[in-house]
């Protein structure tokens, strides 16, 4: 009706609506008398979650639902937002165990901290919940979180872990306010800096290793748990029926940087066990976890044009042709694009049980031997290293490697971390990954 009557100041009156709008919704002070939109979502968020039965689950509608635990976010920064990408529309949770134990403190620390986690969201523009649990040790941590995290149907199916090895993290994070500071004082020096005008958004603690600028002294917290322990985390994680990943050469990774259109992006898969070069099947569940994941990486907005390059490790006795034609089709039935190289594994399979046969008929001999023998491991483990870096095809972004289970004996657990280390060694950003379930079906 207004149109009708008169058009010119019906337009004018909705256009200065809209303007009035933007202007209370951009310069009004923050109301404390709550918002009634909350009490909504609040209501709806109830009610699918009730409707969203975990019986009804099926393997066509699985995507990942990632727990990432957090030592220090400070060095977590390119790891943080590169799960980001990989979990797609899945659940985002990120965990910190802090040790502690609550009968020999007065409150509850974690409550202080929950205001610095939620700033970090907010600044890394990461759609992800903030899980932070007390416990006695990392593991015991660990486990809470995998038992408690999530609602309904809604709970995490994937662990991610950063690896575990010597390098010392690195602080990439950057505090908003103190880079306000700091680009307002010409000289750049933040000694004048009056922290009770503008106090940091982020209250993390140092990184391990750092330096202090005044006293040259070394601050941050040291390891809070061993290599025993970490493995047995990995161990616990699958015997929960919880898929692993674990993340290594994250310090220095640039999402900006690795995604600039002037760059080719490769993302490499070897849905192989590379320490048991005998089993080059590409049908088990792991490997078929791997390629899903990569699948989904590259459905990511900003990892489109990435290429995906699949590694077919062919054994003497089969026919290469044979074997990319049976693998090609497999991508093609599950619309996965691919391309396929295929590459040579005589010597490593000869070289792998070889050693075994070696291995095995000096194992009850004394600890010289026994020295000798883990060093024929390292040995075989850095040429593993060589052989994945050794193609002269354009460095990938990030690799995406097969994550074998840890031994039943305890006792190897150092032993077999100590083979991922060598195996990952200066291979750049790469995801070793165990997947425990099935995640791809070729029925309508």
């Amino acid at each position: 009706m207004m149109f009708l009557i008169n058009a010119i100041y019906a337009s004018a009156s909705i256009a200065f609506m809209l303007l009035l709008l933007l202007l209370i919704h951009y310069l009004s002070p923050t109301s404390s008398w709550g918002y009634i939109s909350q009490a909504l979502i609040f209501h709806q968020v109830r009610k699918y979650l009730l409707m969203l039965d975990v019986r009804k689950d099926h393997v066509k509608f699985w995507r990942p639902q990632v727990l990432l635990m957090v030592s220090n976010p400070r060095s977590s920064v390119g790891l943080i937002k590169f799960i980001n990408d990989i979990k797609k529309s899945g659940l985002y949770v990120l965990g910190h165990v802090q040790l502690g134990d609550l009968d020999t403190l007065p409150s509850d620390p974690l409550q202080s901290q929950y205001d610095s986690w939620l700033s970090l969201v907010d600044h890394l523009n990461i759609k992800s919940f903030v899980n932070l649990t007390l416990a006695d040790s990392v593991r015991h941590g660990v486990q809470h979180l995998l038992f408690i995290s999530g609602l309904g149907g809604m709970r995490p199916n994937t662990l991610v872990l950063g690896f575990y090895d010597d390098s010392l993290p690195k602080d990439t994070l950057i505090d908003p306010s103190l880079s306000i500071c700091s680009t307002s004082d010409p000289s750049g020096s933040l000694q004048d800096f009056d922290h009770d005008q503008v106090p940091p958004l982020f209250h993390f603690s140092s990184v391990r290793g750092s330096v202090d600028r005044q006293d040259g002294g070394e601050i941050g917290d040291g390891k809070v748990l061993g290599p025993q322990e970490y493995v047995a985390i990995i161990a616990d994680a699958m015997k929960m029926l919880k898929n692993v990943v674990l993340a290594r050469n994250f310090n220095d990774f640039d999402r900006s940087v690795v995604l600039s259109p002037s760059s080719a992006v490769y993302v490499d898969v070897w849905p192989v066990n590379l320490l048991r070069p005998d089993s080059s099947s590409y049908v088990d569940t792991c490997s078929f976890f791997l390629l899903q994941l990569a699948c989904i990486l590259n459905m990511v907005r900003s990892w489109r044009k990435a290429r995906l390059r699949l590694f077919l490790c062919v054994e003497e006795g089969r026919s290469v042709r044979g074997s990319e034609e049976k693998l090609g089709q497999l991508l093609k039935e599950l619309r996965i694009k691919a391309q396929v190289f295929s590459v040579p594994w005589d010597q490593q399979v000869a070289l792998h049980w070889q050693r075994q046969g070696e291995r095995k008929q000096q194992s009850d001999t004394n600890s010289e031997d026994k020295e000798k023998i883990e060093e024929e491991e390292e040995e075989e483990e850095e040429e593993e290293d060589d052989y994945v870096n050794s193609f002269p095809n354009p460095p990938p972004a990030v690799r995406f490697l097969y994550l074998p289970r840890p031994p039943a004996d305890t006792r190897r657990y150092t032993t077999y971390l100590h083979q991922l280390e060598l195996l990952t060694q200066d291979l750049g950003p790469t995801l070793l990954i165990h997947g425990v379930t099935p995640v791809i079906t070729t029925d309508l």
